[in-house]
């Protein structure tokens, strides 16, 4: 299996340890829609694993109900603002340092230095709402 950049060809991981390469992943409505479908087998355990820029803080709050998020900084710096019970919790994280985002933790990244993230994801059921 040749090499890939995770940054533009995503990929799955799911039951039986298979990987599967997603070089069309798109930040769309119809396509998330359509990875659901296609790996609904994996129920809560499918993870999406991608390399995505920091560039600019985010305008929302994101969950994921079916598992932990893994979050490994690969450069630049940020906080991960977690919502645990009824205040927020910030962490600061700079390069190679990482956090987990629990199974339905309300969390947002503000971007301090702008750089790129690695992010596992269990991406089944992931809510988002505005700040």
């Amino acid at each position: 299996m040749p090499g890939f950049d995770l940054s533009s060809t995503y990929a799955h991981l799911g039951l039986g340890a298979r990987v599967i390469e997603l070089p069309e992943f798109r930040w769309d409505p119809e396509y998330l829609a359509d990875y659901e479908r296609r790996f609904e087998g994996d129920g809560d355990d499918g993870r999406l694993v991608c390399i995505t820029p920091q560039t600019d803080t985010w305008t929302f709050w994101e969950r994921h109900p079916a598992g932990d998020e893994l979050v490994v900084l690969l450069s630049g710096r940020i906080e991960v603002i977690q919502h645990l019970g009824d205040r927020d919790v910030a962490t600061e994280l700079r390069e190679h340092q990482a956090i987990v985002n629990s199974r339905g933790t309300w969390h947002r990244s503000v971007v301090h230095e702008p750089g790129a993230a690695l992010f596992v994801t269990p991406g089944r059921g992931t809510e988002h709402r505005p700040l």
